[in-house]
This record gives C-alpha cells, structure tokens and sequence, in this order.
C-alpha cells in the first residue's frame, strides 16, 4: 500500500493517535487524554550536550504513517524528559494490525532513528511487548537487545480473599493524602517519592523536581488524593501507595509503592497493598493492575504469591546504542 510520513498535526490528529495507540495498552486512552497530557509539557523542548558530550535536556519528535486518503495507520514518538538518563532517547511505534508488515513500521523507525542521531543521542530505549514475537523481532532486527523485562499482573477484585485484609498492620496508620492536615504535605509527600524512587529497579536519570512531579503524579488523569495512601509513624511519612482510577473500566491501576529504608522488612510494603485493595473495593473497582520489575523480586512475590494477581502480558525495555 501506498503511505507517508509526516509529524503529527494537534489536536486534528489526537482521536486517531488515540486509536492506534488503544491497538497496544491495557487501559484506552483518548483524544482528551492525549491533549491534557499535551497541555503537561511545553510546546518546545531545548536539547542540549552536557559537559562530557552526552544529551540532556527534554525534547519529542512525533510522526505519523498516513494512507492515500491520510488516515492515519501509524504512529512513532522519539523523547526526552529532564529525568532521563544523559544521552538516551525513549521511542515508541505503533501500526495498525491490518497494515503491518508493508515497511510502515521500518520507516517510522528509520525517521525516529534519523532524529536521534541528528541530535547525538547515545542510547536508544525501545519498550515491546513480551507476548509480541513479530515485535520482539522487529526489535532485534534493528538492533536491539532486551535490558530488562516488566511484568505486568490483574487482580480480580471479586474473587479476592478479603479474610488477607485481616493482614493489615496496626503498627502505622495509613492515611489518605486529602485527609492529611499539614499546608507541606504535598512536599512531605514529594520527599518521600524523590527517596524511594531511587530505589527502584531500572530507574535512571534525575528525579523530577517538585512542579514536574507534581504534573505526572498527583495530576495524572484517575488521581484523586482520596487514592493515595501515606504510612505515617508520628508525623513522618515513611511509606506511599497511590492508585489511578480508569472510569472507562471501573477499574484501579496501582501505580505506585515506596517504603523508606529504614521502615522495610516490618510488613509495611504488603499493609499499603492491601489498604489499597480494601479501597478498590470499597469504590467497586472490578480490578486492579500493576506493573513489577524483573529484578524486584519482593514486590512480585507480594502480588503473586500473597495477593493473587494473576500474570498478563508485560514488557521487554529494549536498548540500542549509537555511536557517537
């Protein structure tokens, strides 16, 4: 079939983006979604070298596969956010299944490759589905090669043995962020996220500062402070679960643990899941999904072997470098 290739045209494209991209994520997005996440981010990103030549700074390059009649069939997303790791760039693809396999996945690829390299990119971050071998192929044809795999596991709330939340600890109170008094809380709260995130498998790069963090948590369509719950021993915040809630599926993605060290191997970890189920249930979610690393064995073993999430597709993190 005959197509282009052409960056996107917002907010014309947005109900069609949000189409190819339903083909591959768990939970639907949509037009509105795709604007309000837009509305998160400046227009302009500034990408610049750091002192030992690596690429820094933020950035997206988007385009999209267009028939004769410029439907559009395909979409590709080449970014950076300030967090990321110095000198990589995180792509992503997708192609309508009825149009696969006619090189409209390669050239996107080949134009995403093409602006990278334009700006020195060192590293490329390529997430593939871990039940996708065309996919997987697609990848390793191109040159990638699997870091690291995420898991990604369903809880079906109405076959959840509620007799586990007898297993809750009294030993700290969990709290719901709107129901916490102090006018710091959310920098209360922001602390607590900047500790422990670096403690999470794959996690690279900077940490968010305070107004961008906020954007991406706390501001995040489904968040409410009624779904984030904070441990809290005296006055101190020692630990965080905080769950989204998608209305289209009555449903709660958990998005969210952190324990401070100093607080791990006392239950707390396995008391914020559970206050997080009895919430869930309380609001009559039908279920809820979470994501764990490969290498975060502890929590896995919390949601599979304690909790009874069930095992879906997850994710492969595939990686490429450049030269320079």
């Amino acid at each position: 079939m005959k197509f282009s290739i052409r960056e996107i045209q917002i907010p014309d494209d947005y109900p069609q983006i949000a189409n190819i991209l339903n083909w591959v994520l768990s939970e639907k997005t949509s037009a509105d979604i795709l604007a309000e996440e837009d509305a998160k981010i400046p227009a302009k990103g500034l990408l610049h070298k750091t002192e030992n030549g690596l690429l820094a700074g933020f950035d997206r390059y988007r385009i999209v596969a267009v028939d004769e009649e410029d439907r559009i069939i395909g979409y590709g997303i080449s970014w950076r956010a300030p967090w990321t790791a110095v000198g990589e760039l995180n792509h992503s693809l997708v192609v309508e299944p009825g149009c696969r396999n006619q090189g409209i996945g390669h050239q996107l690829y080949v134009t995403l490759e093409k602006w990278a390299q334009t700006y020195g990119a060192s590293k490329l971050n390529y997430e593939v589905s871990d039940d996708e071998e065309n996919s997987i192929a697609f990848a390793r044809k191109h040159g990638y090669k699997v870091e690291r795999h995420t898991f990604e596991s369903v809880l079906d709330l109405a076959s959840f043995d509620k007799s586990l939340l007898h297993s809750i600890s009294a030993t700290f109170a969990i709290v719901p962020l709107s129901e916490m008094k102090e006018p710091d809380k959310e920098e209360k709260l922001y602390e607590l996220y900047r500790e422990t995130s670096f403690d999470i498998p794959g996690f690279a790069g900077d940490f968010f500062d305070f107004t961008e963090w906020k954007k991406w948590t706390l501001d995040l369509p489904g968040s409410k402070p009624e779904y984030v719950l904070i441990a809290v021993d005296q006055n101190k915040y020692v630990g965080v679960a905080h769950l989204l809630f998608h209305e289209t599926t009555q449903s709660m993605y958990h998005e969210y643990t952190g324990v401070r060290k100093a607080y791990r191997g006392q239950g707390l970890g396995l008391t914020l899941k559970l206050s997080c189920i009895e919430l869930a249930l309380k609001l009559n979610a039908v279920y809820m999904r979470t994501n764990n690393d490969s290498l975060n064995a502890p929590m896995l073993k919390i949601n599979r072997d304690l909790l009874g999430f069930s095992a879906v597709p997850g994710d492969y993190k595939m990686v490429k470098k450049l030269s320079s």
